[in-house]
């Protein structure tokens, strides 16, 4: 898989993609990550790529000029994500949906918004969640940690991330390590039975008790 994230601060995104899971999945060569600043394809001497906005009003838009000639300039074919607060929710769903695609891309903006001509130009929108952020690189890094892992061998086995929260549309099941007992908090004793079929019935309950009790939402589009 090759992903590309567009973005004017490429030392927001540069350290995290060369950081744990996301550099080991570079290092087996099961990824490749490309940054691109798009204020290179500024159409300017001065290499803006931003604006005030037709009509009125505060901030800067970005220009949808650098953006179209950074994506016309990227390996094709692509699937190219705009990174908004009005796109449709990024899921665990979502990240396997994702995954099916041999090119990502992410544009990331900043500012006051993007002129609305970037959308005829993009695959799809997809935001974070419902909240504002200065920028798309925390998002889009948010994102690609997310489909990344469920690369086959990027993990240490594939039981890693299919016992995680939301890969089955529940959230993960308790866990516990040593000590067996601290401050009078002791592991639940299946957990120490060794009994393997009963340690299964006990996460699975587990995993639906914790999901109605924090997150029944999930039970609507679970499995």
């Amino acid at each position: 898989m090759k992903i590309t994230i567009l973005t004017l601060f490429p030392e927001m995104v540069e350290p995290l993609l060369n950081s744990s899971i996301l550099k080991r999945a570079q290092e087996k060569k099961l990824v490749k990550f490309e940054i691109v600043n798009f204020r290179d394809f500024s159409t300017n001497k001065h290499k803006t790529v931003d604006d005030t906005p037709y009509g009125g009003g505060s901030g800067m838009v970005l220009a949808v000029e650098p953006i179209f000639y950074a994506l016309e300039s990227l390996e094709k074919p692509n699937h190219k994500i705009l990174l908004s607060p009005q796109g449709s929710t990024f899921t665990q769903n979502k990240a396997k949906e994702l995954l099916k695609e041999e090119h990502l891309t992410f544009i990331c903006g900043h500012y006051e918004g993007f002129d609305e001509r970037v959308l005829e130009f993009v695959d799809e929108e997809i935001s974070l969640g419902d909240f504002v952020m200065t920028g798309g690189e925390i998002a889009s890094l948010a994102m690609i940690d997310a489909i990344v892992r469920l690369i086959p061998g990027v993990l240490g086995s594939q039981e890693s991330f299919e016992n995680d929260s939301f890969y089955d549309g529940l959230l993960d099941y308790p866990q516990y390590t040593k000590p067996r007992e601290f401050k009078g908090l002791k592991v639940p004793d299946v957990l120490l039975s060794g009994d393997h079929a009963k340690i299964d019935k006990w996460r699975e309950e587990m995993s639906k008790k914790k999901t109605l009790e924090r997150r029944p939402d999930l039970f609507k589009t679970s499995k």
